[in-house]
């Protein structure tokens, strides 16, 4: 059986009674943690206009907490594309490159990372079509290969550092729509199955079948990323369920900012519809002890056909979010892994 690599997908949760300097100092505490484990990758989000995530800029976070690294990769999951100049994209991330070589990825998406109207003030110029979105990530390509082009002014206009590398193009999806883009472009492809709980496969098999080899990868590469959380005390891994479950409730009715403990929900009476929802949405999030837990991850990998499973995880107390992370690490033996690929190169 091939190994399973994991990384973290850090969304710098505000915790209930804490703040973002607080939440910013746990993404430090965390990516100390997650290099030391030997995850691969250790990527942060972009939200708007919400209290309960700390993370609006990733290009701002990943400068701070790459210098806290020294071998796990840094990148965005995502830059939300709509909401920025391509050029400014292009000219952040190669700055950290430049930092950082070979240690960047830029992963992008096109949803809103909040809502449109914070969109429309990120970008007054965002129209919202499709066909610009598909526009921006040619543009973007362009610039990160100096490859001159209609959008850099065939060549007049270049990102600026020049650098001898550049960062790792990942396209992000929910919908499985995009993963027919990141074949086009020839990017790497991370469905977010902790949004949408359905499609991961189906979009990574569409994806494998028209990748087309490009000047910035070879082959195709994939991750599956989803909530997940670890524990070997079954009362931790019921409360932690409770929570999420209602968390993704209280998101689809537009209650971002509430936030709340166990024992503020562990007696919340759902509704028949509102159970069907709670359901649903459980095929976003996975826990469990640690065996039952490598079960379900390993299951997921093969059911998608991929060999990297990144993980975001939220806990009502810290310190339950790092050991679920050590748990997972132990699990997989990603320092064993890490050691073995060192020596074969």
């Amino acid at each position: 059986m091939k190994r399973i690599r994991l990384s973290v997908l850090d969304q710098s949760p505000v915790r209930r009674g804490s703040n973002a300097y607080e939440a910013l100092q746990e993404s430090v505490q965390l990516v100390r943690l997650a290099d030391e484990l030997g995850y691969t990758r250790y990527w942060l989000s972009e939200h708007h206009n919400t209290t309960m995530l700390a993370g609006s800029a990733p290009e701002v976070l990943i400068a701070r907490l790459a210098n806290e690294s020294k071998h796990i990769r840094l990148g965005s999951g995502g830059i939300m594309l709509p909401n920025h100049s391509t050029l400014k994209v292009a000219e952040n991330f190669r700055l950290l490159e430049a930092l950082y070589p070979q240690r960047i990825d830029l992963g992008v998406g096109r949803a809103p990372g909040g809502d449109r109207i914070t969109s429309q003030l990120l970008n007054p110029s965002n129209t919202f079509d499709p066909q610009e979105y598909i526009r921006q990530v040619a543009d973007l390509q362009a610039f990160l290969t100096d490859t001159p082009t209609e959008g850099t002014m065939n060549g007049k206009v270049r990102a600026i550092p020049i650098t001898s590398t550049a960062p790792d193009l990942w396209m992000l999806t929910s919908s499985g729509e995009s993963a027919y883009l990141a074949a086009y472009f020839g990017m790497a492809l991370c469905f977010a199955q902790f949004i949408n709980p359905v499609g991961a496969a189906e979009a990574i098999q569409q994806y494998k079948q028209r990748f087309k080899p490009s000047g910035i990868l070879a082959a195709p590469q994939t991750c599956v990323a989803i909530f997940a959380f670890c524990a070997e005390s079954e009362q931790k891994v019921k409360e932690v369920q409770a929570m999420m479950d209602f968390r993704f409730l209280s998101f689809e009715k537009g209650q971002y900012d509430l936030q709340f403990s166990y024992n503020d929900i562990k007696d919340y009476e759902y509704s028949p519809a509102e159970w069907q929802r709670v359901l649903h949405n459980r095929g976003r999030v996975i826990t469990g002890t640690p065996d039952m837990v490598k079960e379900k991850l390993t299951a997921l990998a093969t059911a998608c056909d991929t060999d990297e499973i990144m993980i975001a995880t939220f806990t009502e107390h810290f310190e339950d979010r790092l050991q679920s992370y050590r748990l997972l690490a132990d699990l997989f033996e990603l320092k064993k892994e890490n050691e073995e690929t060192s020596v074969a190169v």
